[in-house]
This record gives structure tokens, sequence and C-alpha cells, in this order.
């Protein structure tokens, strides 16, 4: 049951500044909830707070709070202050603060860092934006061969507190090369005599620097990994990646491709505090493109500005069609993007999803199209081939949207494009021209209009 922070009692701490109580109270509450109170306080209230956290307990609070915030702190902290909070961050969390911060502030807090931990930071914010060596931590724990158990776990309660994960261990040689993985399990249900070179596992899944994060947490969900080896091109261990780092990234690759799929621009900050300026911004561009595309709808129609003068009743069954092919396309288009974003669907399945979604919609097509034309039988008696006009039309409206649904997201990936961009509004409005095409040649070879 999650416990409820006592808000209201911290305020009036805060309000009475009875700093000593406020600092005990604390101590009773978890990072996480202290970083959400911060979030709620006004810019001078943060400072106050977060001066009243112990030493520990400040860096994990600040590596939970938003650059916003961080911001602040750091602006009002003195050179000393702001030393301290990069020492105690892992480094993954150091560096995903420095990527967020403006450039002034970046360089004070490198130069209150020391040497060693400036250089390592910098070799991290080196690295590609969205590779396993932007989101990796280098505090691990490491092993060597000649090592016995108890010497290992001797070792282990020596160097653990600076390490991000200590469950799984790694083995490396004098030029820290990767040479085996075992667990802490493994090493405490062994006999303390016994060498690490005879338990370790030396078949070891890793992943490289400059290797795309979402292949390295795909990697890890696949094999059920709480944290993954990186090496260099050397073969050398520069640091893992552990679970917390996956849960970031999949949040921020499901939320990039939802607004995608929305067709906006991504966003890297939350909705509330993101301004209306920039909010329309990510959003005019795409929304420009799909009225611009659905103008091509409007030139269609107007070709057959005769049809309708001939049979108006025609017109009343294009929003039926376009809707139909639309979601059609959508469903199939959605199902593909989410498979290809797992894993299950690769390039090389581009013959099998074509098949499938033809089959698919063939069946599909028919149930639509059989319900439709015995609707319109009922609704226009004796309009039998207006009937059939629709009912062929909706058939291969239904047919041509799900096919398209289903290849284009592969064809944007084979584009190295992001599949994403390949959702409801673009193929709607894709389908949209397919469909009303369609639609007035059937009409026009059925019809004598």
């Amino acid at each position: 049951m999650e416990k409820m922070m006592n808000v209201q009692a911290l305020l009036e701490l805060l309000e009475r500044r009875d700093l000593h109580a406020l600092r005990a109270a604390l101590l009773e509450e978890n990072e996480v909830d202290i970083a959400e109170f911060l979030e709620e306080l006004p810019q001078d209230k943060i400072v106050v707070v977060f001066r009243a956290l112990p030493k520990e307990m400040a860096a994990e609070v600040f590596s939970n709070l938003e650059a916003d915030t961080q911001q602040v702190i750091i602006q009002s902290a003195t050179d000393q202050e702001v030393s301290a909070i990069v020492e105690e961050l892992y480094v993954d969390d150091a560096v995903d603060m420095l990527e967020e911060l403006p450039a002034n502030v970046v360089k004070r807090v490198l130069k209150a860092a020391r040497p060693d931990t400036r250089k390592l930071i910098n070799q991290f914010l080196n690295y590609p934006d969205n590779s396993v060596g932007s989101i990796m931590t280098a505090e691990f724990t490491d092993l060597k061969q000649s090592m016995t158990v108890s010497q290992a776990i001797a070792h282990i309660r020596r160097t653990g507190e600076n390490s991000e994960s200590v469950y799984t261990c790694y083995v490396t040689d004098a030029g820290r090369r990767l040479e085996g993985v075992l667990t802490i399990k493994e090493l405490l249900l062994a006999q303390d005599e016994q060498l690490i070179a005879d338990l370790m596992e030396t078949d070891v899944i890793t992943a490289e620097t400059t290797e795309d994060q979402e292949e390295a947490v795909a990697r890890m969900m696949k094999y059920d990994f709480i944290s993954l080896p990186v090496v260099d091109k050397e073969g050398r261990l520069v640091g893992i990646v552990t679970v917390d780092d996956v849960m970031d990234v999949m949040e921020e690759e499901a939320t990039e491709d939802f607004e995608k799929m929305a067709a906006m621009a991504p966003s890297e900050k939350p909705y509330l505090k993101t301004s209306v300026l920039s909010l329309a911004k990510h959003r005019i561009l795409w929304l420009l493109v799909l009225m611009i595309s659905g103008m091509i709808t409007g030139g269609i129609l107007g070709q057959y500005e005769a049809a309708f003068a001939a049979m108006p009743l025609l017109v009343t069954f294009i929003p039926m069609l376009t809707d139909t092919g639309g979601n059609a396309g959508s469903q199939s288009s959605t199902l593909v993007i989410r498979g290809m974003a797992v894993g299950e669907i690769q390039l090389k399945d581009f013959a099998k999803v074509f098949w499938k979604e033809l089959r698919v919609s063939m069946l599909v097509g028919v149930v639509l199209s059989a319900v439709n034309f015995v609707r319109l039988i009922i609704t226009y008696p004796g309009n039998y081939m207006v009937a059939l006009t629709v009912a062929l039309a909706l058939f291969v409206t239904v047919m041509l949207a799900k096919t398209v649904g289903g290849v284009l997201p592969m064809a944007a990936k084979l584009c190295h494009a992001d599949p994403a961009i390949m959702a409801a509004p673009l193929i709607t409005t894709i389908v949209d021209a397919i469909s009303l095409v369609v639609y007035f040649r059937i009409a026009c070879t059925l019809l004598p209009i």
C-alpha cells in the first residue's frame, strides 16, 4: 500500500522555519516523494528545503527533479554545494542533468566538479544522442578471475556503496576487457574457496557504446536482464545500462511515438511545463502538411461534379467510405508499428505482413460490404446498382486501406524514417484520396452518369 506524504505538515514546518524538524520529517519520506513536494513549492522555498536535506539524500532527490528545478537549485547554490551534488550523483544522472541545462550553467557545474569526474562526464557527453553510451552509468561492480568467492564478497562490501547496481558482477582483466559475468546469488551460494574463474559465465551478451539505445533496451527485455554491460570497440567494459535507464528510455520512446502518431513534433518537456507557443509550434507543421494534402481530396471531388449532379445520392455515402477506410488503415498501421517497436516484426517480414493484411482486409471487406448492401437495399428500395456500387467501393477501399496501412510503416523504416509517422492522420489522408477515386470510378462504370 502506498504511503501518503503529509504535505500539509511539511508546509507548516516550512512556514515556521523549523528546519531541524523539517529535516527530521523529510528523513522519513521517499526521495521521489520529496522531489514531487519540491516541484510544487515556490522557487525561494525550493532552495530552503533542499538545503535541509542530508548530502546523500539530497543527491538522490536532485536526480528526480525536473530540469527547471535543478537549474533553480544550482543557480542558488555555492560552488562547494554544486560540487557536492555532482560528486554524489551517478554519472548517468549527472549527464542527464547537464543535457537539459543552459550552457552557462553546465560550464559552472563542470568547473565545480573534480577533474576526474569532469573528464568522465565530458566523455559521456560526447556520445551520440540516443546511443547506449549516453544512458549508461560508469558505476558498476567488477571482479577478477583470480579472486576467490570470499575475496569477491569482501571487494563488493568495500566498493559496492559507489556502484549503482551490485546484483550482477562483471569480470575484467588488467586491461578492463570483459571476460565474464556472474550474479550475487551465485556468489552467495558458492563455497568461499571457489574461484571466480570457475563460476563466471563467459558467453556475455553486451551492447556497444555507439549502439542505438532502443536496441539495447530490446535486448534487455528479451533476456530479462536487470543490467547490461556496455563495451567499447576494443571490448573494454566502460559502463552498464540498468533497469531504471531502460524504463526511462521506454517512456521517452513511447511518448515520442504517441506524439508522432498524432501528427505532432515530439516535445521533451512535460505538457504543463510547455509553453503555448511551443505546443503550437510542435503541432502546426504537421497540420499544415495534412491540410495541404487534404486539398487533394477536394481536387478529386471537383473532377466528379458531373456525377454529383447526375446522382446526388452518391454524395451521402462519401463520409462512410472515407471514415471506414481511414479506420481500417489505422488499425493495420497501429498493429504493425507496435510490432516493429517491440521487435516482433522485421523488414524481412515485409511479404508476410503484406500477405496477412491482404487476407484480413478481404475478410473484413466482405463482411462490411455485405452489411452495407443489405442496409442500402432496405433504405433505398429499387436502387440495386447504387447499393452494389457502394458495396464494391467499400470492399476495395477496405482492402487497399488495410494493405497500405500495413506496409507503409515498413516502407518508412526502409527509408530510415520513424514508422510512427505513418500513423492514423497520414494513413487517413492517403486512404481518403484513394477511396474517392475508387468510388467514383466504380460509379461511373456501373451507373448511368
